[in-house]
């Protein structure tokens, strides 16, 4: 049976969680509901992790990687990952393991309707300035998109690859990816995932990257919305 679905996850001095990540997305491609395969994007780690990475992918035939001359940010890995996809889904995790995998058989089940299903952290397992600026981020992103999302941020996806290779890719499109979805005429929906505490490795992004990034990003959005090209081709000759 050929794969199905790719879950693409970032790594970026995450060595730490390195050996979690293996265990649990093991466990989950025996239960996945569709043929699964893993591929790590490492986005310029400066530790071990990827000799990390290369050990693991060496173990597990369900797994891959590419790896990254240097350090260029979560949306420039997310974009290799979709570009280096060649199943039917993609899909998306951290590497933090703060969402679990096995509810990506949640979205799964209702990808067939919609072109981007997205997980809404339940219960965020958070401090309350992350929160805060969160759902501040959040607050002001929805105001540009007019998505109806109410946790973009959040590491649990699953796409069509079609779509997601037809995404404009800017750096903080992560942010954005249900509205670029919207942009192709494509249907979205969010479903309640499990949320955990970070449990080893440091999170990469503060208060800066949380509120005045996606804040400059909505404008970068508007941009590309009014310039954005749709078509649609009735007949081929």
């Amino acid at each position: 049976m050929k794969y199905q679905f790719t879950i693409v996850v970032p790594v970026y001095n995450e060595e730490d969680n390195l050996k979690r990540v293996e265990k649990e997305l093991s466990n989950y491609i025996k239960i996945a509901i569709k043929k699964t395969k893993i591929l790590f994007v490492n986005d310029g780690s400066k530790d071990n992790s990827q000799k990390l990475i290369e050990e693991i992918c060496l173990q597990n035939p369900d797994f891959t990687f590419i790896e990254f001359q240097y350090n260029c940010g979560l949306s420039a890995a997310i974009a290799a990952g979709f570009k280096h996809t060649d199943t039917e889904l993609v899909g998306y995790i951290d590497s933090d393991l703060q969402t679990a995998p096995e509810d990506f058989n949640l979205l799964l089940a209702e990808i067939e309707e919609y072109d981007l299903v997205t997980g809404v952290r339940s219960n965020r397992q958070d401090s309350f300035v992350k929160n805060m600026s969160s759902t501040i981020a959040n607050g002001i992103r929805r105001a540009f998109t007019n998505d109806g999302m109410d946790d973009t941020g959040c590491p649990l996806k699953v796409i069509k690859t079609e779509y997601a290779k037809n995404i404009p890719m800017f750096k903080g499109l992560h942010r954005f990816l249900p509205a670029m979805i919207l942009l192709q005429n494509g249907k979205i929906k969010q479903i309640p995932v499990q949320h955990f505490p970070r449990i080893a490795g440091e999170a990469k992004y503060g208060l800066w990257n949380r509120l005045l990034g996606p804040l400059l990003d909505c404008f970068a959005y508007l941009w590309m919305k009014k310039k954005y090209l749709n078509y649609q081709i009735s007949k081929k000759g």
